[in-house]
């Protein structure tokens, strides 16, 4: 027969007490061992695996005293207030260096105060940065390191794609004049292509977490250009040579050459305010501009997928069903467009006043 269950333990520390907060739901019969350098707790109770007895025994790093020691039971939770002989800030919970797989930190609770009420909060990131830090990388390991690394990479990475686009077409027609419009799909849209395909992985950061803020809008941008790109430029060759092909890749670009430098700032905390107001200040020109070359897009487009039925599906076939493409574009165009254009626009303007402040935006006005 199995033995007992370890439960989640989560602790946190003062300069004077440990907090222990064992997870276990509608705790029955709890026995309780505290003595100055040991704990053992067992009891039944719902914890990650269902309703079973759990137990666990943890060695100290330094004494404590267990007349001034206490704990409560709720139906949430068992919650330990353990005082330290000494006060002292512990480097680690147990005597030794490798933890239980069970115990981890509770940084919500990893804040204190010095006793006086009148005094303002501590906190022990800002008091005790190495510690915390320490300590962080002791719970997380360095998951967090090998995230840093691969957005830097995917940054530096796509930050160097669009900057050949933007090269590349900037050159040719400086030396070409506006003729050099014409070549802009044959000399760049296979980088353009790759560099889009690439961005996807953006809407996937934010479902794993390793960005934050919302998915709708990176969803709708992302795959709103992927759409203008592979299904209204690359499926039809007519387009390549049309000047607003040209125009849309320099718009893309010049979003792109500003954002992910920025991206790579913030990975390693570093505020360029020039840089920061450009990111949240290009996009009022350059958006609006985007949109409109990318419906000049799909009306050019219009005439050719009605000659050529790509993408459409007419009946009978075997699903019943139809799909006619220039009569969904010219939809897109009435309906869709504008309100696309506007959330954009609005989550960039929210996004600028969080970041700039109201005031910067409108000394403007």
């Amino acid at each position: 027969m199995a033995g007992p269950l370890s439960p989640f333990v989560y602790w946190a520390q003062t300069e004077d007490q440990i907090s222990l907060r064992v997870a276990l739901i509608n705790t029955k019969n709890p026995d309780i061992a505290l003595h100055p350098t040991k704990l053992t707790f067992s009891a039944q109770g719902h914890g990650a695996k269902g309703v079973h007895d759990y137990a666990f025994s943890l060695d100290f790093n330094q004494n404590l005293d267990p007349e001034e020691s206490s704990f409560k039971t709720s139906d949430r939770e068992v919650l330990f207030t353990l005082k330290k002989v000494k006060k002292m800030w512990w480097s680690r919970l147990t005597a030794t260096p490798q933890k239980p797989a069970w115990l981890k930190i509770d940084f919500e609770r990893w804040k204190s105060e010095d006793g006086d009420e009148e005094e303002e909060a501590r906190d022990i990131i800002n008091d005790y940065p190495d510690l915390y830090k320490n300590l962080h990388k002791e719970e997380l390991g360095y998951i967090k390191d090998y995230k840093k690394v691969y957005l830097l990479i995917y940054n530096l990475f796509q930050f160097v794609g669009f900057t050949f686009v933007f090269t590349v077409l900037s050159i040719q027609y400086f030396r070409d004049g506006p003729n050099a419009m014409l070549h802009a799909y044959d000399s760049v849209g296979s980088a353009m292509k790759f560099v889009q395909l690439l961005q996807i992985l953006e809407i996937m950061h934010v479902v794993f977490g390793y960005t934050k803020g919302g998915l709708l809008a990176p969803l709708i941008q992302t795959l709103g250009r992927a759409f203008i790109l592979f299904c209204m430029i690359d499926a039809e060759p007519r387009m390549h040579s049309k000047p607003v092909v040209f125009y849309l890749f320099m718009i893309w670009s010049s979003i792109e050459l500003i954002r992910y430098p920025y991206y790579i700032s913030q990975l390693y905390k570093i505020d360029v305010y020039p840089l920061t107001w450009l990111r949240y200040s290009i996009w009022i020109p350059l958006y609006p501009l985007g949109i409109l070359c990318e419906g000049v897009v799909i009306l050019r487009n219009i005439p050719y997928f009605e000659e050529t039925m790509q993408y459409s599906v007419s009946l009978p076939n075997p699903w019943n069903f139809a799909f006619h493409l220039p009569t969904f574009l010219k939809i897109y165009l009435a309906f869709v467009c504008f309100p696309v254009m506007y959330f954009l626009m609005m989550h960039m303007y929210r996004a600028r006043c969080k970041k700039l402040g109201i005031k910067s935006w409108k000394k403007f006005k």
